[in-house]
């Protein structure tokens, strides 16, 4: 690959003159990249069969012309074998070679069968030309992602499947000076998955790879997910060129005027090439930024039990909350309750459009800490909603154990025996141990490539030890886990360490520049890293006065990386659905972020759902029937013309209860109601008091970082890799100065 690229580059300098991609790309420009980028021109890409699974997968091929990071900027491509006749390994335009007379990888082109047919698990059936491509996106914690090997994860249902590596913060290379220069800085991660996706698709266009460029689903997992959703919800737009065309991505250039094209040539005609999704499923996705200080300590507020370590911390968290609460009624936001499912004025039908805002009356709300109104009665039903939907599936529960009022597991016939009802009784009662135990244990956002999951079918990855994440070492070694298995120890980031350069790996390091560490819900310090609120408050001016400078292309990074901004926006292509799945007990991410770009997207014509998943922790698992291929195939029959209209399959009745000798399940019964009909109900303070911050894992607001994560620190610049960015706390810091510096490092 190294000696193609080259060879190509070199090709491409006599074509382009050297010219700087900030200015007009010229007709040459653009032949020399959709000829370096055409895989049939490339002779060094290779395909290796897998017997058991029936797929090829493609070798990484380099995704743009002009890498920063060659082995950060690559793409691999895994498609079904039914797909394709074999590989043509002379360039006559047949297939010399095939599954049955496959030895080893072998260089050469596809062949692709346009006839074939393939009908996924759920009954839906695909085409080469029809198929949906799946886009793993990786950037766990906003970090960078190797290149790897798509793996054969969606191979039996028909999908293509695309694995693509991305620069990340921290992310850095030497110049030809010998300087380090970073270069993982917003919106590195997603300019490279852009690019990623217009490579893909050119060369469906051209009939080198099957698949369909109009149903391209983005899937990721924490930072994955934050990037499968903004994947989705910034589709196409022209603030994201600039940096796909610095390093000579296909299908976007810059025009004499200013302007873009976004067509490629093919067979002399010009055809658009788009950077959208189709869909999204997004897993705990750590997004918006931009809001999520404010809003996780909002959520903190509402408990009034939550106990602050500090008195700063405390102070400033009803700072943020203020003015999350102004925030949100500035945005005037409103909800069709047809579109959301909950009678939210409660007059018996889903008729209403509903004003949703935050109100603040002490005395009113005293148990939220003052705080209520209709935004936070679509909160509510929102987790009602989905702890009922947990209650209604328990049917799907394979191989838990159950037990009895006085702690005993039940017998095989009597599980066998238990109606729906009888086992939401227990569930609320939390006489129930799960098939086995793990998940994410409060991981610092970000699983990789697709992330990575409790159980179910996760999206592709390729984690250390064959587990879908964040390196993608591995293949063919991915594994659909049973229900709520997590490798041993759960998933966990790799330790962190130094700032990584070229061909570095998926290290994720958090802290300041010196520093590297970040402080948890736990910690008593206020601050590591400044001796004085005064040195700490001119730190945030100075580094959010750079940010809002604008980089290179004068663009706020803070505000490129806020998809709310892009939602429904001129310029971007909106998806046709998108499905986010939270963990409802996990500390990495208010629930609100989510919340808010469901009602984003749906009053602009996105089916966009949300599900919080009762017991779920960061990056759940796929539970109880639920999958990404069902929900891919029902939404290609739902929105596809001629296609199938795809229901959940029947559960299979449990009639062995499991091996475990006693119940890990929660008891919710002090503070859930579950009546007669098997309706669920609470409150929202029993939920905030009693659940929901229940899994805070990371720092309440009040640090030098204000750290809610890791992903604090992706805006960083040419010569730092780390930045304070919120707007928000800084007007925090200015306006209540004298409050906060008598309470600061106490």
């Amino acid at each position: 690959m190294r000696r193609f690229l080259a060879c190509l580059m070199a090709l491409a300098v006599l074509l382009t003159s050297a010219i700087s991609f900030a200015e007009e790309t010229d007709a040459s420009d653009k032949q020399a990249i959709e000829y370096a980028l055409n895989l049939a021109n490339n002779p060094d890409q290779e395909w290796s069969y897998n017997a058991s699974a029936d797929a090829w997968t493609l070798s990484v091929v380099t995704a743009v012309l002009y890498p920063v990071i060659e082995n950060e900027e690559g793409v691999s491509v895994c498609v079904p074998g039914a797909y394709v006749s074999g590989i043509d390994t002379d360039g006559d335009g047949t297939a010399d070679l095939n599954a049955q007379t496959y030895t080893e990888a072998v260089k050469g082109r596809l062949v692709i069968d346009y006839d074939a047919t393939v009908t996924s698990s759920n009954g839906q059936t695909y085409t080469a030309a029809t198929a949906p491509v799946i886009l793993n996106t990786g950037a766990a914690g906003y970090g960078n992602s190797s290149n790897t090997t798509a793996s054969s994860t969606y191979a039996a249902e028909g999908y293509i499947n695309v694995a693509c590596g991305n620069r990340g913060k921290q992310d850095s290379y030497t110049d030809a000076d010998g300087n380090t220069v970073y270069t993982g800085d917003a919106p590195s991660c997603l300019a490279d998955q852009k690019a990623a996706t217009r490579f893909v698709k050119y060369n469906i266009l051209l009939g080198n790879l099957p698949g369909s460029v109009d149903y391209w689903v983005s899937t990721g997992g924490s930072g994955g997910g934050a990037h499968a959703a903004m994947f989705a919800a910034t589709s196409n737009h022209p603030d994201f060129y600039d940096y796909q065309i610095a390093v000579g991505a296909v299908g976007v250039y810059r025009n004499a005027d200013g302007t873009y094209s976004t067509t490629v040539t093919i067979d002399g005609e010009e055809v658009e090439l788009s950077d959208g999704a189709w869909g999204c499923v997004a897993y705990s996705a750590i997004t918006s930024l931009y809001e999520a200080d404010m809003a996780m300590a909002f959520e903190y507020t509402l408990n009034t039990e939550y106990a602050h370590n500090t008195e700063f911390q405390k102070a400033l968290a009803e700072i943020l909350s203020q003015e999350y609460m102004e925030y949100i009624n500035a945005q005037n936001l409103t909800v069709e309750e047809s579109l959301v499912g909950f009678d939210l004025d409660a007059d018996g039908e889903l008729a209403s459009t509903i004003a949703l805002t935050i109100e603040y009356d002490p005395e009113k709300y005293a148990d939220t800490n003052g705080y209520g109104g209709t935004y936070l009665e679509l909160y509510l039903a929102e987790f009602i909603s989905n702890l009922q939907w947990y209650a209604d599936n328990l049917e799907y529960a394979d191989g838990w154990t159950w037990f009895d009022a006085d702690g005993n597991a039940l017998s095989d016939d009597a599980v066998a025996a238990m109606t729906s009802a009888d086992k939401a009784a227990a569930l609320i009662e939390g006489r129930y141990t799960k098939a086995s135990s793990g998940g994410m244990r409060g991981g610092p956002g970000g699983m990789g490539r697709g992330g990575n999951f409790a159980g179910g079918t996760p999206p592709d990855g390729g984690m250390r030890g064959g587990f879908p994440g964040r390196d993608g070492s591995s293949t063919e070694t991915n594994t659909t886990l049973p229900e709520g298995q997590a490798p041993e120890g759960g998933f966990s980031p790799d330790s962190a360490g130094t700032t990584g350069t070229e061909g570095s790996g998926d290290e994720l390091l958090a802290g300041t520049p010196d520093a590297g560490s970040t402080q948890s819900a736990s910690s008593t310090v206020n601050s590591s890293n400044y001796s004085s609120f005064e040195e700490m408050l001119e730190a945030y001016r100075s580094d959010i006065a750079e940010i809002e400078a604008g980089d290179a292309y004068g663009k706020n990074l803070v505000q490129l990386y806020h998809p709310l901004n892009y939602i429904g926006a001129d310029g971007t292509e909106s998806p046709v659905w998108a499905r986010i799945v939270c963990g409802a007990a996990e500390g990495d991410i208010s629930m609100f972020n989510s919340l808010n770009m469901q009602i984003a997207w749906l009053n602009h014509g996105t089916d966009a759902v949300i599900e919080w998943q009762w017991d779920g922790g960061h990056v759940p698992g796929e539970i109880l029937g639920n999958s990404l291929a069902l929900y891919v195939d029902q939404m290609y029959g739902k929105y596809v013309d001629g296609a199938t209209a795809i229901e959940k399959p029947a559960a299979e009745k449990q009639t062995t209860n499991g091996p475990s000798e006693s119940a890990s399940g929660t008891d919710l019964s002090s503070w859930v109601t579950l009546d007669e009909n098997g309706t669920v109900s609470f409150t929202l303070a029993d939920l905030m008091r009693n659940y929901r911050t229940k899994g805070a894992s990371k720092a309440t607001p009040g640090f030098d970082v204000i750290d809610y994560g890791q992903e604090d620190y992706v805006f960083g610049s040419s010569t730092q890799n780390a930045r304070h960015w919120s707007v928000w706390v800084l007007r925090a810091l200015e306006e209540n100065a004298q409050t906060l510096e008598a309470l600061f490092q106490q």
